[in-house]
C-alpha cells in the first residue's frame, strides 16, 4: 500500500460517471481489517463543490465498501459455510486477529452471497470432456423443514403457529413442532452415463443375502446441487429446468426427472415439462415406494421377521416387472380375505392407493433397459449435507436472510464452486 502511494501523481482530475470534473485533492484516510490485522490506507480523494469525493485508488483496489477486507471476507464465508456465526467469527479472529461480531458476521455473509443467481446465469457449469459425452441429464428436487423464527414463517404455518394452544409449558408436544418449520426446497442437476440392469439384479441389491455381482455404477459428473428457503418450491423448479437448458438447449440429451411422489412437486415438474415443450421422463424415487411396501409387510407378519422380508422382496420385485397394479390389487385381496378391519388394514390401502396413482411413473422396467436411475440417492445426500447437517443444529433457530445466506455458501462449497464464484463476486 506505501509502494502504490496515494494517486497524487497518477492522476489530476477524474471525471466521475455523473460528468462532473473533480479536481480539487484532498488526502484521506480509511481503515480496512484484513487477513494481516488492521491497517490504514492514506490515498486522495478529488472533489468539486457540492459534489461528494470520489478516491480512483480505492477503485484500483477494489476495495469493498465497509471496513472488512474481500480476504477477511472470504475467509468468513468459508467458515460459516461449515460452522454457526459464533464460531466462524472465532475462527476469523484466531487466524487474523480481527474480531467480528455475530451480527456482523451474518450481515457479511449475506453480502457475500448477494451474485448468487447472477453466477450461475452467465457461467457455464459443463466443463469440455467431463459431461458432454454422458447421455443423460439429471433434475431432481426434495424438502426439507428448517426452524425458523415465527416471523419467518410462511403466512398459512405462522397463523398455525400462532393458533396453536402449547399443551406444557416448559416442553414441545408432539405435533408442536411441524408449525415451527419453513420449508426449503434443495434442488440438483447432473450428467451420468447410462446403467442397464435387470428387476432381478436391482431386488437383490435390497436383499442382504444376495450374491448377485455389483457392476461399477457410472458417476455422476458436473453436479450442481443447491437449496433455498426464501424461493417458493414452483420458483426453485423453474431454476432446476433453466439450468438444465443451460446445459442442453437443444433437449438433444435425455432428461431424467427424478421426484419422491410428493403430489405438489410432481404437479410443478410436470407443468414446467408441458411449459417449455421439452422431452422428459419422470421416474418415482424406488426408495420411497419400498417405504410404503414395509408398512403395508407389517400388517401381515412380524416387523422383524424374515417373512416380512421375503414379502417385500416378492412384491418389488414385480413392481420393477412393471406389474404395480397387480401387486396392490393382490395385497388389497389379501387383506379382504383376512376379513382385516378397516384401520387395521390401513398401510395396506395407503400403499395400494400410492402405487394405482402414480402408476405413470413407475415402468421401472422401461427405465432400467434405458440405463436411467430409478433412485434419488443424490438429492437425499444434498438434503442431509446443506440442511440437516448444518441447519439442523440443536436449539437453533434461523432468520430467513441468514439461513438462505447460510445454503447458497454450502451450496457453492458442495459444488465446488466457491473459488469460482468469489473471483465473479469480487469483479462485480
Amino acid at each position: 500500500l506505501r509502494i502504490r502511494g496515494r494517486g497524487d501523481d497518477l492522476w489530476k482530475s477524474v471525471v466521475g460517471s455523473d460528468g462532473i470534473r473533480r479536481s480539487y485533492k484532498q488526502r484521506r484516510e480509511r481503515k480496512l481489517m484484513t487477513v494481516f490485522g488492521k491497517v490504514t490506507i492514506r490515498r486522495t480523494g478529488y472533489s468539486a463543490p457540492g459534489e461528494r469525493s470520489l478516491f480512483p485508488l480505492d477503485g484500483v483496489l477494489n476495495l469493498p465498501k465497509g471496513v472488512h477486507s474481500h480476504g477477511i471476507r472470504k475467509l468468513l464465508a468459508l467458515e460459516v459455510s461449515k460452522s454457526s456465526f459464533s464460531e466462524a467469527a472465532d475462527s476469523v479472529r484466531r487466524r487474523s486477529g480481527v474480531t467480528i461480531h455475530k451480527r456482523q458476521a451474518e450481515s457479511l455473509s449475506r453480502e457475500a452471497v448477494r451474485d448468487f443467481d447472477e453466477y450461475y446465469e452467465q457461467i457455464r457449469r459443463l466443463r469440455p470432456g467431463e459431461a458432454e459425452s454422458m447421455p443423460l441429464l439429471i433434475l431432481t428436487a426434495d424438502g426439507k423443514g428448517v426452524v425458523v423464527r415465527k416471523e419467518d414463517l410462511r403466512d398459512e404455518t405462522r397463523k398455525k403457529a400462532e393458533n396453536a394452544r402449547r399443551k406444557l409449558n416448559k416442553r414441545i408436544s408432539k405435533g408442536e413442532k411441524r408449525n415451527r418449520r419453513r420449508m426449503a426446497t434443495v434442488a440438483s442437476v447432473y450428467h451420468v452415463g447410462r446403467f442397464v440392469r435387470t428387476p432381478e439384479s436391482v431386488a437383490g441389491e435390497f436383499a442382504p443375502e444376495s450374491e448377485l455381482e455389483r457392476r461399477e455404477r457410472p458417476r455422476p459428473a458436473a453436479k450442481r446441487v443447491w437449496a433455498s428457503l426464501e424461493k417458493s418450491r414452483e420458483d426453485v423448479i423453474r431454476e432446476i429446468f433453466e439450468e438444465a437448458l443451460r446445459r442442453d438447449p437443444a433437449n438433444s440429451k435425455k432428461w431424467v426427472c427424478l421426484v419422491d411422489g410428493d403430489p405438489n412437486q410432481l404437479r410443478s415438474m410436470t407443468r414446467q415439462i408441458r411449459k417449455l415443450s421439452v422431452d422428459a421422463v419422470v421416474i418415482l424415487d424406488i426408495i420411497h415406494v419400498i417405504e410404503y411396501l414395509w408398512k403395508a409387510a407389517r400388517v401381515f407378519h412380524d416387523e422383524a421377521g424374515r417373512t416380512t422380508e421375503k414379502w417385500v422382496s416378492e412384491r418389488l420385485l414385480e413392481i420393477l416387472r412393471g406389474r404395480a397394479g397387480i401387486v396392490a390389487g393382490g395385497m388389497r385381496r389379501s387383506a379382504t380375505l383376512l376379513r382385516m378391519r378397516r384401520g387395521l388394514r390401513k398401510p395396506v390401502d395407503v400403499c395400494a392407493d400410492y402405487l394405482l396413482k402414480n402408476s405413470p411413473y413407475l415402468r421401472y422396467n422401461e427405465y432400467l433397459e434405458e440405463g436411467f436411475p430409478i433412485a434419488t440417492g443424490v438429492i437425499e445426500g444434498a438434503c442431509r449435507h446443506l440442511i440437516r447437517d448444518r441447519m439442523d443444529i440443536t436449539g437453533a433457530r434461523w432468520s430467513l436472510r441468514g439461513a438462505e445466506a447460510v445454503l447458497r455458501l454450502r451450496s457453492l462449497r458442495s459444488g465446488g464452486d466457491f473459488d469460482d464464484y468469489w473471483k465473479f463476486h469480487e469483479r462485480q
